[in-house]
């Protein structure tokens, strides 16, 4: 896989823009608040069809423009494949090849992103709703039709919710509890999933970052999974626990229970991370799950997912940003870097990275001897 072009339109603070990029690095050089980052995220939402940065589609048109387009040709295999995502009063459209997707699950075909961001470094010290994001964009990226079983349950979640606060009859509410049961089952069972691939590569690529010196480990355990059961059962517990809780979520107008609340465990030498990790080891840990992310995708998908990396360089220590160099020159795959200064690239770039420099939502070609 790999992206050939992007081509975009009235997208966050860049009017009209080409970007050819390199068939592994592709290196955008430019001060804070010129477009750097907004590149990044359209590459983000043109490959996974969700903004990086918000919720709100509303909010990736340029100021005054009534809508944005994106677009980007990907070599896939042996044929090459025009994506497309156009969004308009606040909602989007996809297309392949020029023709309406009707179904956002027939878009996902052999494209996967990964996008590492400054963000990303409070994962471990966040609150757990961060760790909810990032393990929900890994299943995602492993597993294309979650996106839409995620959508589903949270149009279920929102009802169930509304009603709640509406304190509506009791029937109407548990009208909602067995479809909600059965989509969150779905989620949990692919979390449960993605979570048994991704441990052991995080546990040894945060082995071999710190030579030996720091032992982490994922959990991933919600209660109506518990013993290891299929995803009928799970749904069954889950039902179980809704109709349990319903008089609390009553009283506080919300559902307590489900994937939403779940939580995602980071712990370090069997002590949870939040609490005794420092900032040297949280940016360890972080450079580790994302590793074990590509990693696990290069293994499972059969090819390298376009690794996107937005300024990290100038976020890490020195040596973590060295690990991180050192790992860039090992792929084969293609990367897409932002940073405001090449040199702490390192090496990470390659012979044949190409370069650009942006200003205020401007992309030109940038000879590296300059």
């Amino acid at each position: 896989m790999r992206l050939l072009d992007l081509r975009l339109r009235d997208f966050r603070n860049i009017e009209a823009a080409r970007v050819d990029l390199g068939p592994r690095a592709t290196v955008v050089v430019g001060p804070n608040g010129q477009g750097k980052t907004n590149l990044l995220e359209a590459v983000y939402f043109l490959a996974t069809l969700k903004p990086l940065r918000t919720s709100r589609l509303s909010e990736l048109p340029r100021f005054g423009a009534k809508g944005c387009k994106v677009e980007g040709s990907f070599e896939l295999g042996a044929t090459t494949r025009v994506f497309g995502v156009e969004v308009a009063d606040g909602s989007r459209q996809a297309f392949v090849d020029g023709k309406k997707v009707r179904e956002l699950e027939d878009y996902f075909g052999g494209v996967s992103v990964v996008a590492f961001t400054p963000d990303d470094l409070a994962l471990v010290k966040g609150g757990p709703e961060l760790r909810r994001r990032f393990l929900d964009r890994a299943v995602f990226n492993r597993f294309p039709g979650y996106l839409g079983e995620s959508r589903d349950y949270a149009r279920a979640l929102k009802s169930r919710n509304r009603l709640l606060r509406e304190g509506a009859r009791l029937e109407l509410v548990e009208a909602f509890d067995a479809p909600l049961a059965r989509q969150g089952a779905r989620l949990v069972a692919r979390r449960l999933r993605l979570v048994d691939e991704l441990a052991p590569r995080f546990e040894t690529v945060l082995a071999g970052l710190s030579r030996g010196q720091l032992e982490g480990a994922l959990r991933y355990a919600p209660k109506v999974a518990e013993g290891g059961v299929g995803e009928e059962e799970i749904a069954a517990r889950l039902l179980e626990e809704l109709s349990t809780r319903l008089p609390r979520d009553r009283e506080r107008g919300y559902t307590s229970v489900g994937p939403h609340a779940d939580t995602l465990g980071i712990k370090l030498a069997g002590r949870p991370a939040r609490a005794y990790a420092s900032q040297g080891q949280q940016r360890a840990l972080v450079l580790a799950l994302k590793i074990g992310e590509i990693e696990n995708l290069r293994e499972s998908l059969g090819y390298q997912p376009l690794l996107l990396l937005d300024d990290v360089s100038s976020e890490l220590d020195r040596e973590r940003n060295e690990q991180l160099c050192s790992y860039l020159a090992s792929l084969d795959g293609q990367v897409l870097l932002t940073t405001t200064d090449p040199e702490l690239l390192g090496g990470a770039a390659g012979p044949d990275a190409r370069f650009y420099a942006v200003r205020e939502g401007t992309f030109a070609p940038l000879d590296r001897a300059s």
